[in-house]
């Protein structure tokens, strides 16, 4: 079982509640009979004293469902429970189970009234059975009173804790959104380009066949169709490899593989470059310039000093590699390159950018020690096998 999600968790949200409370309350019942039957805290329960003691435990079923309710109902099998001497230990746990339910479940001013209720009722019950037992009265009051601040304190916790959960969430939201925009801006500019590429190209075919259409120049106008149609399959191409979001403003040139020199000269990184001659599609060398980018500015933000950096992109079957070596010690932590199976927020944006060209990104630490960021882009046409 595990006790720090219990803590944490919204009971009234947890599964099968009534059957676990149930289960619980069965237990809490059998103890109840083991220490009416073994301790010496009063007279020995009779038919009366066994029916409101195994009574006391049934509403324990519904306490997560309607915890003041089952208070109430506890309270009024307990109290005379109490008022006729019977084994005063033996309803403990179930009663503090019951206080520590409302407690966690329910407001501070709901906690307090509660609170000065019960231990009015139980002093009250105390000065009947045992007037002159002041020890015995301290010591009731304070279970009661510690009991009750333990499911406040519980309660704040579980606030702090979905507080705490809900801005990560939005953070993350907040990082893939960016993400989203800025590969928007790098469709902006494909488009841009491709469409200018088309009119001057529409452009020049009108030209040739108004300028003398009895001296028709036909190779020039086959080369001009062929030029647009070349366009529109690169273009469209680009456009099917790249997410489809919403508007965007063009923020300066679209960053490829020959910014990469540039790039990983200002965090002293190691590049090596093994694509040759190939022609890699815009798209794809954007998502390989921001998947670096992204990588390294983890790596110098939240590596070790003076660890040894690598990036080597590459061609393996139609397939462009990127591969980003950190070689320092990998720190913990979200939010970089460096969390535990690459839960961080800036990790969440490389996998969007190498899935808006249809790839695939892990990361995480490496054997040995480091920590290592690698990812598989298609080129137009291929897919990766994962």
């Amino acid at each position: 079982m595990d006790f720090a999600a219990a803590f944490t968790r919204d009971p009234q949200a947890a599964p099968y509640p009534v059957r676990c409370d149930a289960s619980a309350a069965a237990v809490f019942a059998v103890i109840a009979a083991v220490l009416a039957l073994t301790v010496d805290d009063g007279r020995a329960p009779d038919a009366l004293g066994w029916a409101l003691l195994l009574a006391a435990h049934v509403p324990l079923a519904w306490r997560r469902r309607a915890p003041m309710p089952v208070l109430l109902a506890m309270v009024a099998c307990v109290a005379p429970y109490h008022a006729l001497d019977y084994m005063h230990l033996a309803p403990i746990p179930a009663s503090m189970t019951a206080l520590y339910t409302v407690a966690s479940t329910g407001r501070p001013r709901r906690t307090l009234l509660v609170g000065l209720s019960v231990t009015s009722v139980t002093l009250t019950v105390q000065l009947f059975v045992n007037p002159h037992e002041m020890v015995e009265l301290l010591r009731v009051s304070g279970w009661v009173i510690a009991m009750l601040v333990f499911g406040a304190s519980i309660r704040l916790y579980r606030q702090l804790v979905a507080g705490v959960m809900e801005r990560a969430e939005r953070e993350a939201e907040r990082k893939v959104a960016e993400e989203r925009l800025r590969i928007a801006r790098d469709l902006h500019d494909l488009l841009a380009h491709s469409i200018t590429l088309i009119g001057v190209q529409t452009s020049v075919a009108a030209h040739v066949l108004v300028a003398d259409p009895d001296r028709l120049d036909r190779e020039a106008l086959v080369k001009a169709l062929d030029g647009i149609t070349e366009t529109c399959r690169e273009a469209r191409s680009e456009v099917r490899t790249t997410l489809d979001v919403l508007r965007a403003t063009p923020e300066g040139p679209l960053p490829d593989l020959a910014s990469l020199p540039d790039l990983v000269r200002t965090s002293g990184a190691d590049l090596t470059v093994r694509t040759g001659a190939a022609k890699v599609p815009a798209a794809v060398g954007a998502a390989a310039y921001r998947i670096v980018q992204e990588s390294l500015t983890n790596a110098v933000r939240h590596g070790s000093p003076g660890a040894d950096l690598s990036v080597d992109v590459g061609l393996e079957k139609d397939v462009l590699t990127v591969r980003v070596t950190n070689g320092g010690t990998a720190p913990g932590g979200t939010g970089g390159s460096g969390a535990t199976g690459g839960s961080g927020y800036g990790i969440l944006g490389m996998r969007e950018r190498a899935r808006s060209v249809g790839g695939t990104l892990s990361a995480g630490p490496r054997d040995g020690g480091g920590f290592e960021v690698a990812a598989q882009l298609p080129l137009p046409g291929r897919e990766v096998m994962v």
